[in-house]
């Protein structure tokens, strides 16, 4: 088998992917070597700083990292599942972009020497030792890793897997000095330490009196440009766009199936129920009127949906039950048998390769003739070490472990129904399995189904009403009467602030990427250039604000900010109020007393957790009460939920660190910056990169 099966078998398909992927992005320029610019940046998905990636280099990652979440989460694949794969490739692009380009610029590398030292010294790189460790031994089986990089001299596909492993070991060994370098550069002073434990162990116990932005009514507020710009101009970073985004209004036209479409499909399914009872043949029937086509075999309890779970094992054999309404589908089974078996099998197995042996006809002669070895007392050990092709059972001495149900029909039929002891060849699609049972586990009762389940999809008439309602209004409205037409065919408009470019779904509900892809073509106010279509929804749509990459200007933001300028300007009226009941008040009582207010008390608030119990954080309140001296009222201060005065009346001073426990609060500190540095270091990088993305092009 080729290395690539054995990394799978070894790693898992999860490291592969990810491995894979960080390689083809680091081969990406050799691959595109020769082409002309602008051909190569045509077919580019993104570059950073000027190295881009391909678009089938990136494509077939995608591919790659679609069939593990497949693999991982059963099913079909969907768009949702694809563009997270999508997500997770760009990212794993950009991250190790940024971090190559980084290290070259400050010259860590991985030389020659120390590349073979990876490779066959006496601390060989994890990934080495995963691939090519004896299990039995903890070492690397180096005649078997000399082999592959013989086989890697003349067979092509051998040659690229195991460059592919010498990418991904340099780059590992290129993170791990990176690694170190950020977390020897990472340094904590006992000054700090002290500040940090005196913010989350010193209390302060203070009384405040607060006037709530919320009792000045909004109709009192008339905003000025000036307002705006003030806010705006204090607030500045908070505008700045990563990337561009789009305001979309839109209207959704339900075309979910109904009951008419229910009731149609049940009676289909009764149909079926009466053709399958009289049925010879289950497996072509599954075949032939199934959706998922389930396997005509034995199920345990669990395996099922609730409904069958509930009735076939205690049913007749002959008997077709159901149909039963399940995950909107319904089912109906027949059960062909029941009986009591193992829960689970453990066995030992050697694995010959028809290829290898030059077919089907003599790969089973081998294994017969393997089989009465080890029927004649011969080690079945020693004989899967020699013999057997499949890395697992080589390097394992055959010994596979404990199964339950769910295999090729063909072994689960032998494992199964077997004994303990017995030696059995069973041949497959694609190999042949000498297999003996080890020994049997739990008993059980299972049930052989054949399943028959039909979806409950939207009809005709469904569909079609759905459409003329979506169509009517798509041919009544342009820019300016969208909302206006919404309200005389009473429908609901729907809207998304910040559409980024590789969404899918709008509010919770998917959307064509189609649709997303004209989004980010039109013009500001653009009505969407058809009606688009989803499984259970018509849309039409309109952009309604473009909020391009960077600095966003005060108008694309005024709408947004409205709320928080009203609190802005009703700060000033509510400090005035505030100001005059604190001019000569000795305490926070008489500072109540003018405004009509009840003094709160509030204790154990720490700096760390700048929380008022009952409203909100407030850190510039809790941060001014750390600020005071005891028994004093303060200014008035700016809150988030409104305008205060506080008063401290006492701290509670926590012990002073010194000596070990310095130290241990100095090294607790260093380890959480080292744990955060990674995360500020690539956003730096990425904030100061140039980044092109191009997927929604693509995607």
């Amino acid at each position: 088998m080729g290395l690539m099966t054995y990394l799978r078998n070894k790693a898992g398909l999860v490291i592969f992917v990810i491995g894979l992927a960080i390689v083809a992005f680091l081969l990406g320029d050799a691959i595109n070597v020769g082409k002309p610019f602008w051909q190569s940046s045509q077919n580019e998905v993104g570059s950073v700083n000027g190295e881009g990636i391909d678009y089938q280099l990136f494509n077939a990652q995608v591919d790659q990292a679609n069939a593990m979440y497949q693999q991982q989460m059963g099913g079909a694949s969907n768009p949702q599942m694809r563009n997270f794969a999508v997500q997770q490739v760009w990212n794993q692009f950009l991250t190790q972009n940024l971090l190559n380009q980084e290290m070259e610029k400050i010259g860590i590398e991985v030389g020659k020497d120390e590349l073979n030292s990876l490779l066959f010294g006496n601390n060989p790189s994890p990934q080495i030792l995963q691939s090519f460790g004896n299990p039995q031994t903890g070492q690397v089986d180096k005649n078997y890793l000399n082999q592959v990089i013989e086989q890697a001299k003349t067979n092509p596909q051998v040659k690229q897997e195991w460059e592919m492993l010498l990418q991904n070991i340099k780059n590992e060994r290129l993170n791990q000095k990176y690694t170190t370098l950020i977390n020897n550069s990472v340094y904590t002073t006992s000054l700090e330490a002290e500040y940090d434990y005196n913010a989350r162990q010193k209390l302060s116990n203070f009384k405040y009196v607060m006037l709530d932005y919320a009792s000045v009514n909004d109709s009192q507020i008339k905003l000025t440009d000036a307002d705006y710009k003030e806010y705006y101009d204090k607030n500045k970073k908070a505008f700045k766009n990563p990337e561009e985004t789009r305001t979309l209004e839109y209207v959704l036209f339900d075309a979910k199936p109904n009951a008419a479409d229910s009731a149609l499909v049940l009676g289909e399914m009764q149909k079926l129920k009466t053709e399958l009872q009289a049925s010879t043949s289950d497996s072509v029937f599954v075949t032939t009127h199934a959706e998922n086509r389930l396997p005509v075999r034995y199920y345990t309890k669990g395996q099922l949906s609730p409904a069958l779970d509930s009735v076939v094992f205690k049913t007749a054999p002959g008997t077709v039950v159901g149909p039963f309404l399940s995950d909107n589908a319904y089912e109906i089974a027949k059960v062909i048998a029941v009986k009591n078996s193992p829960d689970s099998v453990n066995i030992s197995s050697i694995v010959i390769n028809p290829m290898a042996e030059g077919g089907m006809d003599k790969a089973m002669v081998k294994a017969d003739s393997i089989k009465n070895l080890i029927t004649g007392g011969a080690n079945f050990a020693a004989l899967a070490v020699e013999f057997s092709a499949d890395p697992n059972s080589k390097n394992n001495g055959g010994e596979m472990g404990t199964f339950t149900r769910g295999m090729i029909p063909e072994l689960e039929e032998v494992m199964f129904d077997g004994t303990a002891g017995d030696v059995k060849v069973v041949p497959t699609n694609n190999a042949v399995h000498i297999i003996k049972i080890n020994r049997q586990i739990g008993n059980s009762q299972i049930a052989k189904l054949a399943i028959v389940d039909k979806s409950i999809n939207s009809g005709k008439e469904t569909t079609d009403a759905a459409y003329a309602k979506a169509n009517n209004f798509f041919t009544a409205v342009n820019k300016d009467n969208f909302n206006d037409i919404a309200k005389q065919q009473n429908v609901t408009v729907n809207k998304n602030d910040r559409t980024l470019a590789m969404d899918n779904m709008l509010g919770g509900v998917e959307v064509p990427r189609d649709m997303v892809r004209w989004a980010f073509e039109a013009e500001n106010g653009e009505v969407s250039d058809k009606v688009y279509e989803t499984n259970d929804n018509f849309i039409v749509a309109r952009v309604t604000n473009i909020q391009p990459k960077g600095q966003q200007p005060l108008e694309s933001v005024k709408s947004n900010i409205e709320p928080l300028v009203k609190n802005m300007v009703k700060a000033r009226m509510l400090k005035e109020k505030m100001n005059n009941a604190l001019n000569g008040a000795g305490s926070i009582e008489q500072v109540a007393q003018k405004l009509g207010k009840n003094v709160q008390t509030v204790e154990n608030v720490v700096l760390a957790n700048p929380v008022i119990p009952g409203i909100a954080v407030e850190n510039a309140v809790v941060g001014t009460v750390f600020g005071l001296q005891p028994n004093k009222p303060s200014k008035s201060i700016e809150g988030k939920q409104g305008v205060y005065a506080v008063q401290v009346t006492g701290f509670v001073n926590p012990k002073a660190l010194a000596g070990d426990e310095l130290a241990a609060q100095q090294k607790q500190i260093s380890e959480a910056k080292s744990q955060r540095s990674w995360g500020t270091i690539l956003k730096a990088l990425q904030d100061n990169a140039k980044i092109v993305d191009n997927r929604i092009k693509f995607f």
